[in-house]
C-alpha cells in the first residue's frame, strides 16, 4: 500500500477507536417494583443475595440518594424518557393500561431519541407502559382510558395483524421487542417493532384476565427480556467497536406481579416467591455483564440498573420483614408512597474505562436527569423544549463535580401528592402517605394530622418526626419553590414552558369520616 494510504488509513483507524471511546455503548436496566433494600449493596442486612448486582457496585458507582419522579411506574417511565416531570402531562394520578393512547407527545424529545440523532442504534427491550395506538377492525383504535381492569367494550375488535403506533419505534427506538404494559394487563402479547408475534385467539389470567397469545407464558418474559437483550448486544457489538455505539432500554417485567421466577429459581431465597424473582433478576444481571465480556464491549459500556419504584405490598412484605429483610431498608414506605421508600431506589453505574470502581456517591439525583447527562457525554446542547427537568450528573459519575449536582427535586405519590427536595429537607404536601402505606389517603383516618409533613432527611431518613410546625417559613419557601416549578413548566435554566393541563399543587385527601358521610348521604 502507498505510505500516505496507510497513513490515511491509520488516522481513520485511530480517528474511529477515539470516537468510539468517547461515546460509550450506553444499556438501562430498569427493574420493575425493585425496592432499595432489595440490593445488597444498599442494605448490608438483606436476607435476599444479589451478587451480580453487588458486582455492579463494586465496578462502578453506587448513587444512594437517587429517585423517581413517582412512586408508581407509568409516570416514572415518562420522565426517564423525557426528563420531564410526568406530572407535567395529562396524568395526575395512576397509572396507564395495556391498551391507553400514548403518554408521549408525538414531538417530544426522549433519551432515545437524541441518542438516535448522535449516531446511536437504539432499542427498547422490555415493558413500555406508557401507552401505544392498537388499531381496531372498524377502523378506530383502542383506549382504555387507563381502566386496565375494565377495558373498553369489544377488545376482540383489536387488530393484532395491523401494525402498532405511536409506540417505542415513534419517539426514537430502531428497534422494540418486549410487552404493551405490566405483565399483569392484557393483551398477553410479545410485540416485534410495530406488531404482536401472535394473535390474542384465547384468554389468559395472570392476574388479570384478558386477550393473550397462544404461546405466551408471563414465566418466560423475564427470561425473554434478557435473553433478546444479549442477542441485541452480540447483534450490534461488532458496529459499535466500529464506531456507532448502541443504546439499550431495557425495563424489566420482574419482579412485579405476577411474581412468577422460573423452576431453577423457586425457593432458592427461602422466603418467598418475591425474593426467589428478585434472586433471578440478578442472576439475568450476570447474564448480560457476561454477554459484554464475550462480545468485547465490556469496558466501554455505560451500565445502569435502577428501579421503577419501591417494593411492592404485593410482594408480601409482612413475609419480607419476617425473615429480617427489608425491601426499603431504613426507609419509610414502598411503591405507590411519598415516603422514600416509594420513589428512592437503587442506581448502580459501571462504565470501566472511565467510572472508579467501587465508588459511592451521595448526590441527589433523579432518573429524569439521563436526557441532560447524555447530552453533557456527547457535549451538545438540549433544545430549550426539551429535558426541562433534566440536569446532568455525568461529573458525579466521573468522579470530577466539586458541588451539588442539584439541590432540588419534585416527587408524586399514586394519588398526585406532590413533595419536594431542598438539599437535607422534604417536604409533603399531604397529611399521609399519599398512596398504599398508613396513612393511606381515603382508608385511614388522617383527622387532626397536620396538612403537611416536613422532614429533614439527613437526621431522620426514616421520616418519623415530622417538623412542619417549628418551620413555618421553610415550608412556605418549599412550597413557594414548587410553585414556581409548576408556573414556570421547567425547573432548568431556559425559556418558560407550557404544562400539558392545570396542575393541582395540594390534592384533596378524604377522609375515612368525609368518605362514610358522603357513602350514606347518596
Amino acid at each position: 500500500m502507498h505510505p500516505l494510504r496507510t497513513l490515511l488509513a491509520l488516522a481513520l483507524l485511530l480517528g474511529s477507536a477515539t470516537f468510539a471511546a468517547d461515546r460509550p455503548n450506553i444499556i438501562i436496566v430498569l427493574a420493575d417494583d425493585q425496592g432499595y433494600g432489595d440490593v445488597t449493596a444498599n442494605n448490608p442486612d438483606s436476607k435476599i443475595p444479589t451478587p451480580n448486582l453487588d458486582r455492579l457496585a463494586a465496578e462502578g458507582m453506587r448513587f444512594t440518594d437517587a429517585h423517581t419522579s413517582s412512586g408508581v411506574c407509568t409516570p416514572t417511565r415518562y420522565s426517564l424518557l423525557t426528563g420531564r416531570y410526568h406530572w407535567r402531562t395529562h396524568l395526575q394520578s395512576g397509572v396507564l393500561g395495556g391498551f391507553s393512547k400514548p403518554l408521549i407527545a408525538k414531538d417530544r424529545l426522549t433519551v432515545a431519541g437524541l441518542l438516535k440523532q448522535n449516531g446511536y442504534h437504539t432499542a427498547c427491550i422490555g415493558k413500555w407502559h406508557l401507552g401505544m395506538t392498537w388499531p381496531l377492525k372498524n377502523g378506530q383504535t383502542a383506549d382504555d382510558n387507563g381502566d386496565f381492569g375494565k377495558p373498553f367494550a369489544d377488545v376482540s375488535l383489536v387488530d393484532y395483524s395491523a401494525p402498532i403506533s405511536d409506540g417505542p419505534l415513534d419517539h426514537g427506538f430502531d428497534h422494540y421487542y418486549g410487552i404493551s404494559a405490566s405483565l399483569d394487563m392484557f393483551p398477553f402479547v410479545w410485540i416485534n417493532d410495530r406488531l404482536p408475534t401472535e394473535i390474542a385467539t384465547v384468554e389468559k389470567t395472570f392476574l388479570r384476565k384478558g386477550p393473550a397469545g397462544v404461546k405466551f407464558e408471563a414465566i418466560d418474559v423475564q427470561g425473554g427480556i434478557t435473553d433478546h437483550t444479549i442477542a441485541y448486544i452480540t447483534e450490534r457489538a461488532p458496529a459499535s467497536k466500529a464506531g456507532t455505539p448502541f443504546f439499550a432500554y431495557v425495563p424489566l417485567a420482574a419482579p412485579h406481579t405476577p411474581i412468577v421466577p422460573t423452576a431453577e429459581w423457586q425457593g432458592k431465597s427461602g422466603i418467598n416467591p418475591y425474593a426467589d424473582f428478585v434472586r433471578q433478576v440478578d442472576a439475568d444481571i450476570g447474564r448480560l455483564l457476561a454477554a459484554l465480556e464475550q462480545n468485547g464491549v465490556a469496558d466501554n459500556t455505560l451500565i445502569v440498573f435502577t428501579s421503577d419504584n419501591g417494593c411492592s405490598p404485593a410482594a408480601n412484605i409482612d413475609e419480607l420483614l419476617a425473615a429480617n429483610h427489608h425491601p426499603s431498608h431504613i426507609f419509610r414506605g414502598h411503591k405507590a408512597d411519598l415516603y422514600e421508600g416509594g420513589h428512592r431506589v437503587p442506581f448502580l453505574a459501571r462504565w470501566l474505562a472511565k467510572v472508579k470502581p467501587g465508588s459511592v456517591c451521595d448526590q441527589l439525583i433523579g432518573q429524569f436527569d439521563f436526557i441532560a447527562t447524555f447530552a453533557d457525554l456527547l457535549e451538545i446542547p438540549l433544545p430549550p423544549t426539551a429535558g426541562e427537568d433534566s440536569v446532568s450528573f455525568l461529573p458525579a459519575l466521573l468522579g470530577t463535580s466539586t458541588k451539588p449536582i442539584r439541590t432540588s427535586l419534585i416527587s408524586q405519590s399514586i394519588n398526585g401528592s406532590f413533595a419536594i427536595r431542598d438539599g437535607e429537607w422534604k417536604l409533603a404536601l399531604c397529611p399521609g402517605s399519599g398512596g398504599w402505606s398508613p396513612p393511606r389517603p381515603g382508608k385511614d383516618d388522617t383527622t387532626g394530622l397536620p396538612e403537611f409533613q416536613l422532614y429533614n432527611l439527613k437526621t431522620d431518613p426514616g421520616e418519623t418526626q415530622n417538623l412542619v410546625a417549628q418551620n413555618a417559613d421553610r415550608v412556605a419557601t418549599m412550597k413557594a419553590a414548587l410553585e414556581t416549578a409548576i408556573a414556570q413548566g421547567r425547573t432548568t435554566p431556559g425559556p418558560d414552558q407550557a404544562n400539558d393541563t392545570q396542575i393541582t399543587l395540594v390534592k384533596p385527601t378524604p377522609t375515612v369520616k368525609a368518605k362514610a358521610k358522603a357513602k350514606t348521604s347518596r
